[in-house]
């Protein structure tokens, strides 16, 4: 018989995501995210699907500074901690610093959420409000509301313009002034990173996928799109590889094409941390009580006896089909369709017998005279 493990999830250990395979899409904070889940114990692969570029020598950006200095404006939306920080840093180091701090003094500010409201107060600032949502739509909607007249208002950009926001802004009849601090950039078609990214993803080599932006997503599907694999990525995404976002916005590009992502209650890295590892340790072990023992398959790692075996993509191909299928017998044929490649019975056979090595249970997977193989419950 199968069944998953308890779901009462432990806090952190250093084997809780052992034996799983993640993968990370995000440029910005993504050592960050990477050496949490590694010091969990998962194994990660990191490809940034879009990364951040600054302008070599921020002309354009110190050129939207002086605009805004001089036109002092009557509302400011701020969208990113990271986009404040270094739209002031920048500002300082061209001697605009103090300038933009003065003419900002009267102004109110409006923030998408905790973190950006933390760097418009390290600058000296303070702001009127928050989004409801931590989202720029929502972030527009407030600044609509509580400004039913025409005023003069500074855009923070997160990387891409949101014109949609811009014309929302422009519709109520203000008059918008926007300053990019970064942009995002999609990867070289020739980056190695992201093609073996989609690669493991496709062949469910892959437990889970974290993307924290939305344009992060659309950059995956648009590789994949031009690799010519974006009908298997969506497929793998609703079957077999876990999509986890921090957020909603990030979270839409994925349910518009009928993936169904986890997110967390609150938008945080921290938060999307504990939700993969809840959601893996909950959902993603499963076991089966055999006449040799409890056995578990908890990503690439087969447990028993308190041991711990990582089995190769071969290997585990086959060993998952087995164990899914719960002690009934997997006919030749099927296990055959889930290693990559065309495999004849020649192949299978040294496949099978690769995984019995492995296992080091002999009985384990029996063959089944003209039928197939099934695990010895």
């Amino acid at each position: 018989m199968t069944d998953l493990q308890p779901t009462t999830v432990p806090g952190f250990r250093a084997d809780q995501l052992e034996g799983f395979r993640i993968g990370v899409t995000s440029d910005r904070r993504a050592e960050d995210l990477i050496d949490a889940l590694e010091r969990r114990g998962a194994t990660v692969v990191h490809a940034p699907t879009l990364r951040i570029a600054h302008s070599q020598h921020d002309d354009q950006l110190i050129t939207d500074t002086r605009e805004v200095i001089a036109r002092r404006p009557d509302v400011l939306l701020a969208t990113t901690s990271y986009g404040i920080r270094r739209w002031f840093e920048v500002s300082d180091a061209a001697g605009l610093g103090e300038a933009l701090v003065d003419a900002l003094g009267e102004t109110a500010i409006l923030v998408r959420g905790p973190k950006a409201r933390g760097a418009i107060r390290a600058a000296g600032l303070n702001d009127v409000g928050m989004s409801d949502e931590e989202t720029t739509a929502s972030l527009v909607t407030r600044a609509i509301a509580l400004f039913p007249e025409p005023k003069t208002v500074a855009v923070q950009l997160h990387g891409y313009t949101d014109e949609k926001q811009l014309q929302r802004l422009r519709r109520a009849g203000h008059t918008v002034l926007t300053v990019a601090p970064y942009r995002w950039l999609k990867p070289d078609e020739n980056d190695e990173r992201v093609h073996r990214l989609l690669d493991l993803i496709v062949t469910s080599q892959l437990d889970a996928v974290t993307f924290t932006s939305a344009p992060a997503v659309d950059a995956l599907f648009g590789a994949a799109q031009f690799l010519g694999c974006y009908d298997e990525v969506i497929d793998a995404f609703r079957h077999e590889v876990l999509a986890a976002a921090v957020g909603p916005v990030t979270a839409a590009p994925l349910i518009a094409v009928g993936i169904e992502p986890i997110q967390p209650d609150r938008y945080r890295m921290g938060a999307l941390i504990r939700l993969v590892c809840e959601h893996l340790e909950t959902h993603a072990i499963s076991t089966v009580d055999t006449r040799h023992g409890r056995v578990s398959l908890r990503g690439c790692v087969v447990e028993r006896d308190g041991s711990r075996t990582a089995l190769p993509p071969a290997a585990l191909a086959l060993f998952r089909t087995l164990m899914a299928a719960k002690g009934a017998v997997v006919p030749r044929a099927n296990l055959a369709a889930g290693l990559p490649g065309a495999v004849d019975d020649h192949a299978l056979e040294v496949a099978l017998s690769r995984l019995r090595q492995l296992l080091g249970v002999p009985g384990l997977v029996q063959t089944v005279i003209k039928r197939g193989y099934r695990i010895d419950v």
